[in-house]
């Protein structure tokens, strides 16, 4: 018998996409529709809700809108569920919840709210200033979830953006008080922000200190530090250390007079516009550059990266001087945007809502930036109700923003996995 011959084989390599889904999408979808339901049904409201969409200074006025309030709120509800649907359907089906669906429902959410606190009421929703306040608010956040990204991304785990925040309003008070000049004080704010990183990468990157302790200390530390020589040089010296001369506002040619949004927008101070360019340049220097992706090679995995040359220390401390100086801007807003004077603990918990966004926007530039811009839109929403006499009561609009930065992280972030080196200091073999 003669063997016959077979031809081999070919043996072809499927490369298989393994898809995460978490089912924390459409649980907090669920939630949040069913108590927008319950207080529709239990508390309705009688008349019309009014939106304002321009002001008597605008070059080109749309004019205001009154709609019924309860059935606004009952069309938006529909609308949620419409979503609330297609993210089940999605899950069932081992897709993942695409980020367009939780911004629509959210924007639906806040209609449905707004247009039931609002029903009844003889004042107006100024939606243009509800767009542009939620910008304004969410200015430090941006910056300082940035800051939180490039960090974390490193491997450094950076808790003390309180503290960066905080330093950073307080030096950019003193600098532009002392100077007369805002542009100053935003040099002295990075200045502010870079040392307080300094501080961490030392204890954090050279002696391998726990991370996170590192960061809670130094967030007492600023804390203390700023109240002290708050009361005790500012205080006395408030004309000569604490008075700030502010940014103006600048419009944008034409941008400026697109209606309702030109002037919320495109109708503000300069860091506002440095905020616009400073996510896409993040986002382009982490993932287009050699810089960015040695960042993300250090924070993946150090030893791989160490083997092929990169310097993780050295591209660690780069990271966070980085991270510290866009943080520190941040800071600056306080008192050079805000107010033309330092506050006591002015910053009042941001560094740990842009921590959350940082979470929320799973280690992304441009979702970490729209986390921050929800949380500023959730700030700006208690002065909102309160222009109109919403029958909300003060204690919750106060803790508004923080019961969203809770829901949207433990809701809606889904399965998100942080860097692997995340937290993990460098030893060499």
């Amino acid at each position: 018998m003669t063997a016959v011959a077979q031809a081999p084989v070919p043996v072809v390599d499927e490369q298989r996409r393994v898809v995460v889904v978490s089912r924390k999408t459409p649980i907090a979808l669920g939630i949040l529709t069913a108590l927008l339901a319950l207080l529709l049904a239990m508390a309705p409201r009688e008349g019309d809700v009014h939106f304002r969409f321009s002001e008597p200074t605008d070059a080109v006025r749309v004019p205001s809108v009154a709609l019924p309030g309860m059935v606004t709120a009952w069309i938006c509800l529909a609308l949620m569920v419409v979503l609330l649907a297609a993210a089940v359907a999605m899950v069932a089906n081992r897709r993942q919840v695409p980020l367009w669906l939780p911004v629509i429902y959210a924007l639906a959410f806040f209609v449905a709210f707004l247009s039931w606190s609002g029903a009844g009421s003889d004042r107006d929703f100024p939606v243009q200033r509800l767009i542009g306040g939620s910008v304004l608010l969410a200015v430090p956040l941006v910056f300082g979830a940035l800051g939180g990204v490039i960090g974390e991304r490193a491997g450094v785990v950076n808790i003390a953006i309180e503290s960066q925040l905080l330093a950073g309003a307080f030096c950019a008070a003193v600098a532009a008080s002392l100077t007369n000049s805002p542009y100053i004080g935003v040099v002295a704010a990075i200045a502010a922000g870079v040392l307080v990183a300094l501080v961490l990468g030392v204890f954090a990157i050279t002696y391998k200190v726990d991370q996170v302790i590192v960061g809670v200390v130094l967030n007492v530390l600023v804390i203390g530090l700023t109240s002290f020589l708050y009361s005790q040089v500012l205080v006395p010296s408030a004309e000569s250390l604490n008075t700030t001369t502010r940014f103006t506002k600048l419009a944008i040619p034409l941008l400026g007079d697109i209606p309702v949004i030109g002037p919320a927008l495109f109708q503000q101070t300069i860091l506002v516009y440095l905020m616009y360019l400073t996510v896409p340049a993040v986002w382009f220097a982490m993932y287009r550059t050699r810089w960015g992706l040695r960042l993300r090679a250090v924070g993946e995995h150090p030893q791989a990266a160490d083997t092929v040359g990169i310097k993780v220390e050295r591209t660690r401390y780069r990271a966070i001087i980085i991270a510290g100086g866009i943080a520190g801007v941040g800071g600056a807003f306080y008192t050079v945007v805000s107010v033309s004077s330092f506050g006591k603990e002015m910053t009042a918990g941001a560094g740990f809502i842009a921590l959350a966004a940082v979470i929320f926007g799973k280690w992304d530039p441009v979702r970490v930036a729209l986390a921050a811009l929800l949380f500023g839109a959730a700030s700006n929403l208690q002065g909102a109700l309160s222009v109109v006499g919403a029958p909300v009561p003060s204690q919750f609009m106060l803790m508004l923003p923080y019961v969203v930065t809770i829901l949207a992280v433990a809701g809606f972030v889904g399965r998100s996995r942080a860097p692997a080196a995340d937290g993990t200091p460098y030893i060499k073999e």
